[in-house]
């Protein structure tokens, strides 16, 4: 009988508030998804199918995707990787209102100021799509292959902290995952937990 009032107690609890989407697992199908990127333009991860996909949340003013920005690590990842056909797609999962979010000129001049490589910035601050991922921090990263499957989720590295010094002793999980998958290997770390900020969403 208490088991059977718990149960019914998180039902009504969940219908009444928002209740946090189960984490997509590695393997399965890469939740869809359509934005607008900072340009206002409508993106989907439909339209990429056939490629690799690498999505990062990203928050501007936290000290953790600062360490990957200030010291241009992000950057030429990101340059790595586009040029080798691999999409990458920075998002925006902050509240209007909240640290973090930016509207579409907000957005661009980031784009530029940190001399950014993303194939888009995609804005979403509504936090559906984020909300979608289960994505917690800035960064979390997901690495998804050509048939629409996750290949990665978590951190970016095995160093989770602010300090950029510790960006060359740490291993680049997102990097390694992409390294692995496209030479035709499995990919050694699926899975890690996600470091940095949390995600200041709406709700």
């Amino acid at each position: 009988m208490k088991t059977k009032l718990l149960l019914v107690s998180l039902t009504t609890i969940c219908a009444g508030a928002f209740c946090a989407a189960e984490a997509p697992r590695v393997g399965a199908p890469a939740p869809g998804f359509a934005l607008t990127d900072s340009h206002g333009e409508a993106r989907s991860l439909g339209e990429f199918k056939g490629k690799y996909v690498v999505l990062e949340w990203f928050n501007p003013g936290c000290p953790f995707v600062q360490k990957h920005y200030k010291s241009e690590n992000m950057q030429q990842l990101q340059k790595l990787f586009t040029g080798k056909d691999v999409v990458w797609l920075t998002i925006d999962s902050g509240a209007p209102g909240n640290e973090g979010s930016l509207t579409p000129a907000q957005a661009n001049r980031q784009i530029v100021d940190w001399k950014m490589n993303p194939t888009a910035l995609l804005l979403d601050p509504e936090g559906k799509v984020g909300h979608e991922y289960a994505a917690t921090n800035t960064p979390h990263m997901f690495v998804i292959d050509p048939g629409g499957k996750l290949l990665y989720s978590g951190a970016i590295d095995s160093k989770p902290t602010a300090d950029p010094n510790d960006i060359k002793s740490a291993t680049n999980y997102v990097k390694v995952a992409l390294d692995e998958a496209m030479a035709g290997k499995p990919v050694t770390t699926p899975n890690s937990r996600a470091y940095g900020c949390s995600i200041k969403y709406s709700r």
